[in-house]
Parts: C-alpha cells; sequence; structure tokens
C-alpha cells in the first residue's frame, strides 16, 4: 500500500516508516523540513515530501495517491499544544478525506475511567481522535498507555527514577493500575492496522501483558535491571505538579513534558476490551520484564533508533542560520576559535563528533552542569537529553541542550541551543585538513540576542566564555592529538 506518515522525525514514526518499508509498503513521510531525515539509515527507500500540517495548501501533495495515512504527530511540550493538536488533526482529516484516503490510524493515549477528570494531555489526544474519526475516511484509534522502549519518554522517567532513587516517597498515583505495552507491540499494531477492513471504524485500547502500579513497575525494573530492591513508601502529600517537577530534577525528561505525562499517570490506563488482537491475530504481546529486557539491551548495545527527544520542540525553518550573510539584520555575538592540530582532520573530526551526552564538553564541567542545572530550574531541557549514539550523530537529533541543525561528516557540526537564552545561539565546529598532514580546528558561538536582555545575557556570559571556549579548543585539539 501507498502509506504517508507523519511524525517520521519522531519516537514512534521512525520506528514506524523503516518497519512499513520491510512489510513491502510504499511509505512516503511527511515533515516540515526534509533535512531532518536526512542522515536516517531508512532516507534512501522512503519518499520525503515537505509540508506542514498547519499549512492546509501544502498538503494536497503529500497525499497525492495515499491508500494509509497515519497520524503520528503531537505537539506535547510546546505552548499551547491542544489549539496546535486540534488544528492539526483538522487540516489533516479533510487533506485525507480529499484525496480518497482508503484509512486514517492514529496512535493515541488512554481513555480515563468513567467520572475522571482527564489531564489537558489525555483530553488533547481524545480530541484528536473524535477529529479524525468525524474525518469520513475509516479511521483506527489505537490507545496505549505507558510504552515500554529504549529512548521513550515513559521509559526513561522509569528508568532514571529507579537507578538513581534506591529510596523514594510516592505520590498516590504511583498505586494506580497501568497496563504498560512494549514498542515492539504497538509497531506491530500500528503495521498490521492498514490492513483492517473499511467497515472498521472506531477506536481501540491495546495493552501488554501485564496490570501493574507504577511502583510495581519500580520494583520489578530494579528487579530486571540487577539493582538491589527499591524501599518505596507511598504518601498523599506529593501532589501531580510537584512530582511533574521531582521528575523535571531527576530525570532527562524537562518539565514541559514531565508535567503532562505526570497528569496523565494520575489516571489508571488498563485496556477494557482487547478487540485488535481478535481483528489482527499475532503473537502475544510481551510482558512488562521482557520489554524492559529488550529495552535496556538496545541502550547497552548502543542500537537505540529513536529517542523522545528526536522530535523538536521548536520548528527552527525560519530562523537565520549562522551562514547568512548578513545575519538576516541585527546584532550578533561572536567567539570564533582555531588552534593548529598535530594529528590529520579525520581524527579530529572523531572527536568533534564525539561531543556531549557521556563524553562531555571537553572543558570546565562543573561550569557546563552549572549552567544545565539552571535551565533546568528556568523550564528548559538542561544537559541530560544526552545523545543518541556515543559516537555517530544525525541532523535533527537532540544532543544534550543542542539540536544538530547541521553535519558534514568529516568537516563540519552545527549546532542550535535549545536551551533558555533570551536569543538564538549556534556553536560550529569544523575539521579542515592543513596540506601538511595535520589539521586545523575551527570553532564559532553565535548569538542572536532578543531585546535588551539578550544584550545583558551575552554580556554575563562573556567572560566565562573566554575560560570554557578557550578550555573547548585547546582539549579537542589534544584529544585529536592523543587517540590512536
Amino acid at each position: 500500500m501507498r502509506c504517508l506518515v507523519t511524525g517520521a522525525t519522531g519516537y514512534i514514526g521512525g520506528r514506524l516508516a523503516p518497519r512499513l518499508v520491510e512489510a513491502g509498503h510504499h511509505v512516503r513521510c511527511l515533515t516540515r523540513s526534509a533535512g531532518r531525515l536526512r542522515d536516517v539509515p531508512w532516507a534512501g527507500q522512503v519518499e520525503i515530501v515537505e509540508a506542514d500540517l498547519a499549512d492546509p495548501a501544502s498538503l494536497r501533495p503529500a497525499f497525492d495517491g495515499v491508500e494509509v495515512a497515519y497520524f503520528l504527530m503531537h505537539s506535547l511540550g510546546q505552548p499551547d499544544f491542544e489549539r496546535r493538536d486540534r488544528e492539526a488533526a483538522a487540516n489533516f482529516a479533510a487533506a485525507a478525506r480529499a484525496a480518497g484516503v482508503r484509512r486514517i490510524i492514529y496512535l493515541g493515549g488512554p481513555e480515563p475511567p468513567p467520572g475522571d477528570r482527564p489531564s489537558p494531555h489525555l483530553r488533547s489526544r481524545a480530541e484528536v481522535a473524535r477529529i479524525l474519526l468525524a474525518s469520513g475516511v475509516p479511521t483506527a484509534v489505537l490507545r496505549a498507555p505507558v510504552i515500554i522502549g529504549s529512548g521513550s519518554a515513559s521509559f526513561e522517567m522509569l528508568r532514571y527514577l529507579t537507578e538513581r532513587l534506591p529510596a523514594m516517597i510516592t505520590p498516590r498515583w504511583a498505586e494506580n493500575l497501568i497496563q504498560p505495552i512494549a514498542v515492539r507491540d504497538v509497531l506491530r499494531y500500528l503495521i498490521d492496522a492498514a490492513g483492517l477492513p473499511p467497515e472498521v471504524h472506531r477506536g481501540f485500547d491495546i495493552g501488554g501483558a501485564d496490570v501493574l502500579s507504577y511502583a510495581d513497575m519500580m520494583r520489578r525494573y530494579a528487579r530486571v535491571a540487577g539493582l538491589p530492591r527499591r524501599i518505596i513508601l507511598p504518601t498523599r502529600v506529593l501532589s501531580p505538579w510537584l512530582s511533574a517537577h521531582w521528575v523535571g530534577l531527576i530525570t532527562p525528561v524537562p518539565n514541559a513534558i514531565a508535567r503532562p505525562l505526570v497528569a496523565s499517570l494520575v489516571h489508571e490506563a488498563v485496556a477494557r476490551e482487547n478487540d485488535l488482537a481478535a481483528l489482527l491475530p499475532g503473537p502475544a504481546p510481551l510482558g512488562f520484564d521482557e520489554a524492559v529486557r529488550l529495552a535496556l539491551g538496545r541502550i547497552r548495545d548502543a542500537e537505540v533508533e529513536t529517542r523522545w527527544s528526536t522530535a523538536s520542540g521548536r520548528d527552527a525553518a525560519a530562523e537565520p542560520l549562522p551562514s547568512d550573510p548578513k545575519w538576516s539584520g541585527g546584532s550578533v555575538y561572536l567567539d570564533e576559535r582555531s588552534r593548529e592540530v598535530h594529528a590529520p582532520a579525520d581524527r579530529l573530526w572523531r572527536v568533534i563528533e564525539g561531543v556531549g551526552g557521556e563524553n562531555g564538553w571537553y572543558s570546565f564541567p562543573l561550569a557546563w552542569s552549572v549552567r544545565g542545572w539552571l535551565d533546568r530550574l528556568a523550564g528548559g531541557v538542561g544537559l541530560r537529553r544526552g545523545r543518541r549514539d556515543q559516537h555517530r550523530l544525525r541532523v535533527g537529533e537532540a544532543l544534550d541542550w543542542w539540536r544538530v541543525e547541521e553535519l558534514e561528516p568529516g568537516r563540519l557540526l552545527r549546532l542550535r541551543a535549545e536551551m533558555r537564552v533570551p536569543g538564538r545561539a549556534w556553536l560550529e565546529m569544523r575539521a579542515e585538513p592543513d596540506g601538511d598532514g595535520g589539521s586545523v580546528y575551527r570553532q564559532r558561538a553565535v548569538f542572536l540576542p532578543r531585546g535588551l536582555a539578550g544584550h545583558l545575557y551575552w554580556a554575563s556570559v562573556r567572560p566565562f566564555h573566554g575560560i570554557v571556549f578557550s578550555g573547548m579548543a585547546r582539549n579537542i585539539a589534544r584529544g585529536a592529538e592523543t587517540i590512536g
């Protein structure tokens, strides 16, 4: 079939697209920026079209000839995400109907028990489901609870809370029942749903083999991961708001995403029916322990395909790039440094591409750590998003508080800042051969201030740049000269 995948730069969509190809389908990926998919291993196997779900006119070519359309986009973590998702769903539904699409498939969230007031996150997911079901196109809505898989936001919350806290006081929602599902089972349902008969037009609950409380999930995660038994003391004092801030401090998931996820955990999430399994017979869903074991194995073997941070919370398509000749007007601050390196450019590049995550930023770790904590306290992402792979980068993926904006292997790495700053910032690192067997390292930090606060910000951090950025350039050069 001809399948259209939205959200292919995100966690689920980035895994679904190559699996649809493996299943024999023709796959078209809709993205606002084709460059975001340039470096994924399966880019050459799919058709990539640029369109914006907020711009109905741009959607017509994307939907042309499509038989099955997947709506996997959401704006969680962005301001006014409910309105954004509502408009995107309405435009998607209208384009699918106009193009004669035979089936819409949507991955949504669980329905709270009757009488519960849904969280904004679940309320938005339910609203999107209603819009798609009212499209006039046969639609399958898959309602998934907590997804267990390497790199998922829910899994990383569970993982870091359990690994970092041998004893913890848990809020009352930690006793709510959840039916977690492995990401591989979610993907199988999404793929197989493309073959549902046209008369199937409804929502389905999906879940794994086990029903557990969140506290039980932490205890069983500890057992699977080989950790000592966790001490969990329930309390009714911690509100969801306080819980979300606690999660934001302990885990890599920033407050903007932790808040709606925690608010959703206040509701029990147990499948009320299992009708989809009857319509799409296949292997039984995995149990919780096996799902955790597989996820940890992926992390251990550095085979994490996508992460929750893969999807960008900000669309920078309209932002001026550091290479713009006139900087699109306005002020610009630069910090430029270069060093001669007594090592070939390919060795220098290995050090550049290894920056961030567990490898650090090659200078003054305390300063980077303090700046990361300040960003977290301000509601930003901080430094703990890490990196998907410790050795290789791709355009569009997160790297601590940066996002990879441009990557020319062996030559250029450009990062765009996603920390909370009054302006826009980039960091460029280049490796250039010098013609004599050595190389030159060039480093450029760029800041475009926004208003008076931006100018004051640059003035306040400039003294530290002399220490941080000069040490970074020196240690990157030294690292290239000493690696084998």
